[in-house]
């Protein structure tokens, strides 16, 4: 079942990045919420908010290193990595792949959701960046405030 959610999330981010090249490339915005929410085509070639431009073999070997690290918390300490903890590393593992076969079939990643808040406006992100930022929101929810007992045990 786990297998089946995480093909199912990169599904999803790469159906929705194919829509985006076919409609919105070359320029093309939908506006769905005036002044908050459009969909805009960007190609990021950096990281996070586009940082590291060009950054594209370090992004493949740290991109494999975290896919290797999620997989073997995921499938070989299945009985220790269950619950949020689990499904936060589900969600940060099907992102990753998502954003990896961009960088691996298009050297870049197709970024389309903006929003604007107070007037400006905020990074352009996919959906794969959602998995890993709410994965990742779980996680350290874990780590803060996880089992006490467990984390204590002598």
């Amino acid at each position: 079942m786990v297998t089946f959610i995480i093909l199912l999330l990169i599904a999803l981010d790469q159906l929705s990045k194919l829509a985006v090249l076919r409609h919105l490339a070359g320029g093309g915005e939908v506006e769905i919420i005036p002044g908050f929410f459009r969909l805009l085509y960007v190609e990021n070639r950096g990281a996070a908010f586009g940082i590291l431009q060009e950054g594209r073999p370090l992004f493949i070997v740290i991109t494999v290193a975290v896919i290797g690290v999620l997989l073997y918390g995921i499938y070989r300490k299945r009985d220790e990595v269950k619950g949020a903890l689990r499904v936060a590393l589900v969600l940060i593992l099907a992102g990753a792949v998502g954003n990896f076969i961009d960088r691996l079939r298009l050297h870049f990643v197709v970024d389309f959701l903006s929003f604007r808040f107070f007037g400006r406006d905020f990074a352009v992100f996919n959906l794969a960046d959602s998995f890993i930022v709410v994965g990742t929101i779980l996680l350290m929810i874990h780590v803060l405030f996880g089992d006490e007992k467990n984390s204590h045990a002598s």
